[in-house]
């Protein structure tokens, strides 16, 4: 790589971090948020869930293992920047198809490197998550003022961003060696599953195809009606980025799935959206979970697993109604991980089962959906 122009991250509250830059060369703003995991940059970075946001690796190299197409989450990042310690000079992977800096650079990602990566998080754990952008070296001033007339995430709905395709098949997914590795593997004949994209993530969609699903995809404006229509056995919510309270119209609809009494399984802005669909609140974390090393306790079993995490917002465990209960903790500060109602097939979690990247611990809840859609479909008709 040829010598890189130096470059600014520069936070709302003044704090400017120097470095140099690569990929893109557009102007980055977003939310400022930093993730722990060690591997898996590139599944971060076409992870429709980090829209709007600027992520910072703590990671003290990246870029090392370089990028190739099977593990993309999606067909494009959708991060607003990029930040790392040091970008690898070297890519050494057979399966490598491009550079880190060639893959941001063909999709005009800004990203920087070189600059404190263990200050700027230290900066965003005491301070909170805040707006920022990745920039040319110049006019801080000016800059600033551009920073603080860019939008806050509360409030904003960048579902409709990430999720305007119209409905597709998943036809792709199963693999008889993995899935038998993993417990992933079918438990009977096929069934219908309606996966109301938020911004989901591809792997989430494989492993509901390797429990036995038939998937069909819908986009995050989909009626309930035209879901209902296509004869579904159960429904998955996805992931996805922004604030679940501004979702009206997607809550609005989910409430109307549940009445329908399907199994309705719901990960990380899925978990958020039923939360708001049973009647409860969520809020803003300080600085979010953002990280492949979460521990989650399972109540009812007192069994701990170690999970993949992305949000920011949470679960308000004040608000929840009688009729659903806290089924999972999240042992580093005692936030809500999971919810299930009592009397109806429906739960979620606020984590990922399917990590990528992150460990496998909790694959087994796409097994507990499928379980449950059997159960459920040999119920006499609704």
């Amino acid at each position: 790589m040829k010598k890189r122009p130096p470059g600014i991250l520069l936070l709302e509250d003044g704090r400017a971090f120097r470095g140099r830059l690569f990929g893109g060369r557009a102007k980055g703003f977003g939310e400022v948020v930093f993730n722990t995991a060690l591997t898996g940059y590139q599944e971060i970075i076409t992870d429709p869930s980090y829209a709007g946001q600027v992520v910072t690796m703590t990671a003290t190299q990246i870029g090392n293992y370089g990028i190739n197409t099977e593990d993309d989450e999606w067909e494009k990042p959708w991060l607003s920047g990029f930040v790392c310690r040091e970008l690898s000079g070297i890519v050494s992977n057979q399966r490598s198809e491009k550079s880190l800096h060639e893959f941001l650079l063909d999709h005009d990602v800004p990203a920087i490197d070189g600059l404190d990566t263990r200050a700027l998080t230290l900066h965003l754990r005491k301070h909170g998550a805040m707006r920022g952008v990745i920039a040319p070296d110049g006019d801080e001033n000016a800059l600033l003022a551009e920073v603080k007339a860019s939008p806050t995430m509360e409030g904003q709905d960048l579902v409709k961003v990430v999720s305007n395709r119209p409905p597709w098949d998943m036809t792709f997914g199963y693999d008889s060696e993995y899935a038998e590795t993993t417990f992933l593997k079918p438990s009977g004949a096929p069934l219908k599953c309606a996966a109301i994209d938020y911004g989901a993530k591809k792997n989430i969609l494989r492993c509901l195809v390797q429990v036995g699903f038939n998937v069909r995809v819908f986009n995050a404006t989909s009626k309930a009606d035209e879901i209902l229509a296509w004869g579904p056995d159960a429904v998955f919510l996805s992931n996805g980025p922004g604030d679940p309270a501004a979702l009206d119209y997607a809550i609005a609809e989910i409430k109307k799935l549940i009445a329908k009494r399907l199994p309705i399984f719901g990960i990380c802005l899925g978990h958020q959206l039923l939360t708001w669909a049973f009647g409860g609140r969520t809020y803003k974390l300080k600085f979010g979970h953002h990280a492949a090393n979460h521990p989650v306790k399972e109540l009812a079993t007192g069994m701990v697993e170690i999970t993949s995490q992305n949000h920011g917002f949470a679960t308000d465990p004040a608000s929840l109604p009688d009729d659903v209960e806290i089924t999972h903790m999240n042992i580093n500060d005692n936030t809500v991980s999971g919810i299930r109602h009592k009397k109806l097939p429906v739960f979620s979690v606020q984590y990922h089962p399917e990590a990528s990247p992150g460990p496998h611990d909790s694959l087994h809840l796409f097994r507990r959906f499928r379980q449950m859609a059997d159960q459920q479909s040999k119920q006499p008709q609704r």
